[in-house]
């Protein structure tokens, strides 16, 4: 994603939004209406939460939900110590398709495993909580698990879940359908953020994963959402020897 190298035009909002809304939805609105002016076109870095903060005067907190659930609706893309840009208009939404691993592995037909690591409840920490939307120390699904695709390990899946919206998600049986295909039917997604980064693994990882400290990983860090509520927050690791992002878009060919 190129960066655009200059500075952000200065930004200018009165705060008030009426009819009592939350301050969050006019930062959103703000930055909406220089997007769908061309302003903003797609690629330009839009301001950072701390850019946002001092320019505009509104809380870390505040600019942090404006930039989140943006690009929870597709408008921007947020990359991992880079910035957020405005979305492509085309062919973003393919490369980050919330995807079931079990039906990736199927369509090459292979077999797909799942071992359950971890399936308990837990208090939220505060990471987890302010990505579940939920205060700090409240209850919420934890799951670990190590997906294979014919005897390899190729993904760790570790998953928090907002027990709202899947009250029975600890009593399902993930060695026979994923919780991506279990939250599909049980809170129908309407929303997703994804953050792709690059890390080398933690030394609990490789074993789970059967690797070397010096296998690097890809790990993406998921959202979803089911309307206005927040269904989970995922982590998916996978080793870069074993996996790859790919996405096409556009005619393939020659035209007859």
């Amino acid at each position: 994603m190129k960066r655009n190298g200059g500075k952000s035009p200065a930004l200018s909002w009165d705060g008030t939004e009426g009819d009592g809304a939350p301050l969050y939805a006019g930062v959103k609105q703000m930055i909406l209406g220089r997007i769908q002016s061309g302003e903003w076109p797609p690629r330009h870095r839009v301001p950072s939460e701390n850019e946002l903060v001092s320019e505009l005067g509104v809380s870390k907190m505040t600019a942090n939900r404006a930039l989140r659930e943006l690009a929870s609706e597709g408008e921007l893309v947020r990359i991992q110590g880079v910035g957020s840009f405005v979305a492509e208009r085309k062919g973003y939404s393919e490369l980050f398709e919330v995807r079931n691993i079990a039906d990736e592995i199927k369509a090459r037909g292979h077999l797909h495993e799942a071992e359950v690591i971890v399936l308990t409840r837990e208090q939220a920490s505060p990471d987890v909580a302010d990505g579940l939307d939920l205060p700090i120390g409240a209850e919420v699904f934890h799951s670990l698990i190590v997906h294979s695709e014919n005897g390899v390990p190729v993904q760790i899946e570790d998953r928090f879940v907002n027990p709202e919206m899947a009250p029975d998600y600890l009593a399902q049986d993930f060695t026979l359908e994923t919780p991506n295909s279990y939250l599909t039917t049980a809170a129908p997604l309407s929303g997703s953020e994804h953050v792709v980064e690059a890390a080398m693994p933690q030394a609990w990882e490789c074993k789970l994963l059967v690797i070397l400290p010096s296998e690097p990983c890809l790990t993406i860090r998921r959202r979803t959402w089911s309307f206005q509520n927040t269904v989970s927050l995922a982590r998916l690791v996978y080793p870069a020897s074993r996996y790859r992002l790919e996405s096409r878009s556009g005619k393939i060919g020659a035209e007859s």
